[in-house]
């Protein structure tokens, strides 16, 4: 089984001169707590919601007039849509995340890969795998 076959398609992007408040509100609304960021139809970055408590509530920002990229992470992780589930997971593991990017052979989003969606796939040693690795994972410093 390769990536296309179980990430989930619907993936929206923001751009990086995107309001927080804006941002957190879309987050909201797509019931999400992660949104990619793309300039000029290329990923640039992501946001979290763990970036908007860490980095603007906790920093004492003001949500209304702080942009995006003024917090977004540049280190985005992706894998591209033909690579296998188990290079997915493996690479989840290794890195510790709990979703991943996805990408075609010309760079663009197509898509995203949760550790939800590897168990819902039927890859549950595989999620679970992941899971384990992640949770024993030393936890980053935002």
């Amino acid at each position: 089984m390769v990536a296309k076959d179980i990430m989930t398609r619907s993936v929206e992007c923001i751009i990086p001169s995107s309001s927080i408040t804006w941002t957190a509100r879309r987050m909201k609304s797509l019931d999400v707590g992660f949104l990619p960021i793309c300039e000029d139809d290329r990923l640039i970055g992501a946001v979290t919601d763990r970036d908007l408590v860490l980095r603007v509530l906790a920093e004492e920002k003001d949500p209304g007039t702080c942009a995006v990229r003024d917090i977004m992470n540049t280190d985005v992780h992706w894998c591209y849509e033909d690579q296998t589930t188990e290079d997915v997971s493996h690479y989840m593991a290794q890195k510790a995340i709990r979703r991943l990017l996805v990408l075609n052979r010309n760079k663009r989003l197509v898509g995203i890969i949760s550790i939800g969606d590897l168990a819902k796939s039927g890859e549950h040693s595989k999620a679970g795998q992941a899971i384990d690795d992640i949770a024993k994972a030393p936890s980053e410093a935002a």
